[in-house]
C-alpha cells in the first residue's frame, strides 16, 4: 500500500512482499522494478533537493528503511508497520539469488571493499555468481562504459552502493537502458559485508537506534547529517501533529517544503 508522509511517497510492505515484489521483477514475472530505501536523513534533504525528491517519487518502491520514518507512519494511524532495513533486504535478495541461479551485480564502494564483499557474500552463499562487480570511484566520463558493462552482464539484480543522492540519481538516470529487472540503493552495505563497519547488535535495531550506534562509530562524518535531520524531522511531525489537531490555528496539513 503506497502512503504519503510529509509530501512524500512511502510503500507500506513487510520485508517478505519487497522480496517477492524483487524476485517477481527478477524472474521476468513482473516489469522493470527500482527500489529506494527511504529514512529519516533522506526525507528531509529532498524537501531541499528537488532532484532527490523526484528521484524518491518516481521509483517504483519506497522501502520503510529508517526506524524513524515506520515511527512517523504509525503516528500517522497506520498501525505495526514493519521497518525493512536495506541491508537486511539486500542480504535476502543476495541469498534468493544464490537459491534460484539469479546473478547480481554490485556496483559501488572502494576496490578493495567490493571485491571483499563480494567474497564474503560467496563464502556465505554457495552457489552465488556475481555477474559482475565495479567501485564506485569512477569519473563521470567513465560513466558510460560502466553502464554498457551492466548491461552485457546480463545480471538479473543491480545493487548501487553509492552516496545520497548520486546512486537514487544514477538509477533513476539510468534504470531503463541498463536492462536489469531490479535496482537497489545499498548505502553503505558493502562495507558492512566486507566487515569495514560493525552494524549494531540485534537489540539496537530493535530499539530503532541503529543511527545512533553508527553514528558513535564514525561521529566526525555522521554527527552533523544526523543531529540536524533528526532535528528537522522531529519538527515538521510536530509540525504536522498541530496541523491536524489544529487546522484554523496551524493551517491544514500540506505538503509545502520548508
Amino acid at each position: 500500500m503506497r502512503v504519503e508522509l510529509l509530501g512524500l511517497p512511502v510503500d507500506i510492505l513487510s520485508h517478505d512482499e519487497t522480496l517477492a515484489r524483487a524476485r517477481a521483477a527478477m524472474r521476468g514475472e513482473a516489469g522493470r522494478c527500482q527500489h529506494v530505501a527511504l529514512n529519516v536523513a533522506k526525507l528531509v534533504n529532498a524537501r531541499r533537493d528537488p532532484d532527490l525528491d523526484s528521484d524518491i517519487r518516481e521509483s517504483d518502491l519506497v522501502g520503510i528503511d529508517g526506524a524513524g520514518i515506520a515511527l512517523a507512519l504509525r503516528l500517522q494511524g497506520h498501525g505495526r508497520v514493519e521497518r525493512v532495513a536495506g541491508i537486511d533486504l539486500f542480504e535476502s535478495l543476495i541469498a534468493l539469488c544464490a537459491r534460484e541461479g539469479l546473478r547480481p551485480y554490485l556496483l559501488g564502494a572502494k576496490p578493495d571493499v567490493v571485491a571483499d564483499a563480494g567474497r564474503a557474500l560467496a563464502r556465505r552463499h554457495p552457489g552465488l555468481v556475481l555477474a559482475g562487480s565495479h567501485h564506485g570511484y569512477f569519473r563521470p566520463d567513465q560513466e558510460e562504459a560502466i553502464c554498457r558493462g551492466i548491461a552485457e552482464s546480463g545480471a538479473h539484480c543491480l545493487f548501487v552502493a553509492l552516496p545520497t543522492p548520486q546512486k537514487e540519481r544514477f538509477m533513476r538516470r539510468h534504470r531503463d537502458s541498463l536492462g536489469v529487472p531490479f535496482v537497489m540503493g545499498v548505502g553503505g552495505s558493502f562495507d558492512v559485508v566486507a566487515g569495514r563497519v560493525q552494524r549494531a547488535p540485534l537489540l539496537v535495531q530493535r530499539l530503532g537506534a541503529e543511527w545512533f550506534y553508527r553514528l558513535a562509530q564514525e561521529p566526525r562524518r555522521l554527527a552533523g547529517r544526523y543531529l540536524r535531520t533528526n532535528a528537522v524531522f522531529a519538527g515538521l511531525l510536530a509540525r504536522q501533529a498541530l496541523r491536524r489537531l489544529a487546522p484554523e490555528r496551524f493551517g491544514p496539513a500540506s505538503r509545502t517544503r520548508s
